[in-house]
């Protein structure tokens, strides 16, 4: 098993709020504030660990000091590890299921034992970054606004026909997860397809997209096909879970988005 999230490229809305994850009263609570930690590349961008507590659940932000973005944890958050998804940045070293998650495409962001310094890495890149002392951490929490993940869609299927063309569907995440998009093209060529009518049941699925004559058809147990004017393209399924850094660098959705994640400035 692994994890496969993605992300949509449209930013959202910011939440002004004082103190700013979750829940203000949560925030306020001293020993949750005071258990918050932040990490700087000195450059401008920042991360802001809250680890989990009887107080809140543990959370990750990132950003530039003034306005952040929820990361999604991949397991509870401890006062000296994050871990966090990043199909971008691959370590061929890491265990590929480690309790169904496949950790080749996990970072994380560890504290040193004295809480002086951190270590981001990226696949399996690693650089070292500073703490801000517990002063300054307050003044950036407080003066900050924090937003929702810009995580939305998730790869959901990977498709190829003989030629090279490739077909991606995402689907939505939570409460949208019945929302879908399609992407086709060569590789780093990929357009979205205008979608129509999705039709979904325990045999697979069937994308419509505009003009009413072109069809994805997804099949749990057949091979799927592209259909234009009534003639089908069989098409090749491509697990998604073993070509993640491909979807995410190589096909071309994702080309130049940020991801709102601490390896978005690496």
């Amino acid at each position: 098993m692994v994890i496969a999230l993605g992300f949509v490229l449209a930013p959202q809305a910011a939440l002004a709020l004082d103190p700013p994850w979750g829940q203000e009263k949560r925030l306020r609570d001293r020993m949750v504030l005071e258990s918050t930690r932040v990490c700087t590349d000195g450059k401008g961008h920042y991360t802001v660990i809250v680890p989990n507590s009887p107080e809140t659940d543990g959370q990750l932000f990132y950003g530039d000091g003034k306005a952040f973005v929820e990361v999604p944890a991949v397991s509870t958050y401890s006062e000296t590890q994050a871990d966090f998804f990043e199909p971008r940045f691959f370590n061929p070293k890491a265990n590929d299921n480690f309790r169904g998650v496949d950790y080749r495409v996990i970072s994380r962001l560890v504290l040193s034992e004295d809480g002086k310094t951190c270590t981001l890495s990226c696949g399996d890149r690693s650089l070292p970054q500073q703490t801000l002392v517990a002063d300054k951490v307050k003044e950036l929490v407080r003066k900050s606004t924090f937003a929702p993940s810009p995580m939305k869609f998730q790869p959901y299927a990977l498709l190829r026909d003989d030629k090279g063309t490739y077909y991606l569907v995402e689907r939505g995440i939570g409460p949208d997860n019945k929302s879908f998009r399609i992407f086709t093209g060569q590789r780093g060529q990929v357009k979205q397809q205008k979608m129509l009518n999705v039709v979904t049941d325990s045999q697979g699925e069937i994308f419509s997209t505009q003009g009413g004559d072109l069809r994805l058809v997804v099949d749990r147990e057949e091979p799927s096909f592209w259909v234009v004017k009534s003639k089908r393209q069989k098409l090749r399924a491509v697990p998604v879970g073993e070509n993640l850094p491909f979807i995410y660098n190589e096909l071309g959705v994702y080309t130049g988005a940020r991801l709102g994640t601490p390896c978005d400035d690496v």
